[in-house]
């Protein structure tokens, strides 16, 4: 198993924390904006990375582009420094997915008091701490908690009221992963089944098995395992089939990553929530070079999201 994850983890992953784009030069007259997301080790941030490099080379008279990630989900100090390093750098706009609500305000607001504009992708930063901290800072992205409970409630025609479910969370200081877990909750109870248990996998495939394993283990009555990325889904995917199990729980996750496609095809997984992980970054990127040109004042923006099934 060890060898499986270290061989498909390996597939994925063609990053560096550097930033993949040298920084121009403030002659060139065009605005520089920073992409900074979480861990490149997630299919989906690849995504939205490839995403953000074909729209800037298809607009390359417009703007420059710097993007970079950090190695892992939690890699809380890694993201700060990018952010202080794109400042350095001299960039007009960060576009930034947080890999915590709360913990990047600090830096962020530093940003903004150097002029810096700043676009909230993918993880909505933390209402009140936003507040406390005097700043407004826009969200473009989808909602999750209604993502979730339509993928939710795709499962739960699947079910029997009154089953038992367990949902893998992400990290727990997330907003996203607060919102997903949410939204299957909304799903699960409005449907009568029950939920034995909510564990976080940390948004990783590896930990998302560990602790598949774990609650299949310890509730053999399960049925299902709603998964708030789909990178945890392929973990929890390899936890059924170990456990002998394939064919007798039922699994969701949420991304629509190219990975999970083949486990979607054959039934492994029934369905997932796709949030256009390729043009996410885009659409934060084009609110940004909006704001930047017409000097317009920031506001949130809610982009699309819509369950993918077999």
């Amino acid at each position: 198993m060890k060898l499986f994850f270290s061989l498909l983890t390996a597939s994925l992953i063609l990053v560096s924390c550097k930033p993949s784009t040298p920084p121009t030069s403030p002659s060139s007259g065009k605005p520089k904006v920073a992409l900074v997301m979480k861990s490149l080790a997630n299919e989906f941030f690849q995504t939205m990375a490839e995403g953000a490099k074909k729209h800037q080379a298809a607009h390359a008279a417009d703007y420059d582009l710097v993007v970079n990630g950090i190695k892992n989900e939690t890699d809380l100090a890694e993201q700060v420094g990018l952010v202080e390093q794109m400042v350095a750098q001299g960039v007009q706009a960060i576009v930034i997915a947080p890999a915590d609500s709360k913990a990047l305000v600090t830096v962020l607001k530093r940003a903004k008091d150097a002029g810096v504009l700043v676009i909230n992708i993918d993880n909505k930063l933390d209402a009140d701490t936003l507040k406390q901290a005097g700043l407004t800072i826009p969200f473009v992205g989808p909602d999750n908690r209604a993502g979730a409970k339509a993928v939710g409630e795709v499962l739960a025609k699947k079910l029997t009221t009154g089953d038992e479910v367990a949902i893998i969370e992400g990290v727990t200081t997330a907003f996203n992963g607060q919102q997903r877990k949410a939204g299957f909750e909304d799903a699960m109870n409005a449907a009568g089944m029950k939920i034995v248990s909510s564990q976080s996998g940390q948004w990783e495939m590896e930990k998302a098995n560990t602790v598949a394993a774990g609650i299949l283990a310890a509730n053999p009555n399960v049925k299902a395992l709603l998964c708030a990325n789909d990178n945890m889904a392929l973990g929890a995917a390899a936890a059924v089939q170990a456990a002998g199990r394939a064919g007798q729980i039922q699994i969701v996750g949420f991304d629509n990553i190219a990975a999970l496609k083949p486990l979607l095809a054959d039934g492994r997984v029934l369905a997932t929530a796709d949030q256009h992980g390729d043009q996410l970054a885009v659409f934060g990127i084009e609110a940004a070079l909006k704001v930047l040109k017409d000097k317009s004042t920031p506001a949130d923006q809610q982009t699309p999201v819509e369950v993918v099934a077999k």
